[in-house]
């Protein structure tokens, strides 16, 4: 009897160690060719190209990177002093409002002690507008011209029938051209027509009344 269930026992453990072994062949079995994905083989040919590609693209980096140092070079060259030239133009102004503080002046006028300070004026003037020009710096001319936004300042309208509506016939403050950039607007008057003073009152009348 217990050789019978000796003989049972064995019998159950060879089925396992044959399930085992069914087991373990059928998962390191390899993969079927069709479920293998292909990898895609690159010829020299193509490798060539795609390096050829590449130092292209490395080469139009480097251009373009070149391109912008000059550039910043360039602008740093021309308009480094920006700043400096705006706050130098204060000396011109403080100069030019100077002067016409003299001219009004009632004890001074007609003196020849006056006369002397305000050509000794114009000279310094001349000097500074003149060292100004030499680096780049330049007034804009303004009289006469129609107003345009991207070199003046309206601050005033002026009745002048005998001008243009727009046109520029007082300056309150010079502007000023750093090469091609605009260092600072010219503040100016421009021309409008005389307003007839019956259509007016005409106006205010239908105003009221509405």
């Amino acid at each position: 009897m217990e050789k019978d269930q000796n003989t049972n026992f064995e019998s159950q453990d060879n089925e396992v160690e044959d399930h085992k072994a069914e087991v373990f062949n059928n998962d390191t079995q390899p993969e079927a060719p069709e479920d293998i994905e292909q990898k895609k083989v690159i010829t020299p040919e193509e490798k060539i190209l795609e390096l050829e590609d590449k130092v292209a693209r490395a080469f139009a980096e480097m251009e373009n990177q070149r391109r912008r140092f000059e550039k910043e070079r360039e602008d740093a060259f021309n308009y480094g002093g920006f700043a400096f030239a705006k706050e130098t133009l204060n000396l011109v102004d403080n100069l030019e409002r100077s002067k016409k503080i003299l001219e009004s002046d009632e004890a001074l006028k007609n003196s020849e002690a006056l006369k002397k300070t305000l050509e000794h004026f114009d000279i310094i003037n001349k000097d500074m507008v003149s060292i100004l020009s030499k680096n780049g710096i330049t007034p804009l001319d303004s009289i006469g011209k129609k107003l345009d936004p991207n070199f003046h300042q309206a601050m005033m309208e002026i009745d002048d029938d005998q001008k243009e509506p727009g046109t520029i016939i007082q300056e309150i403050q010079k502007g000023f051209m750093m090469k091609d950039r605009l260092l600072r607007p010219s503040l100016v008057g421009i021309s409008k027509k005389t307003e007839n003073k019956e259509d007016k009152s005409e106006e205010n009348k239908e105003n009221s009344d509405i």
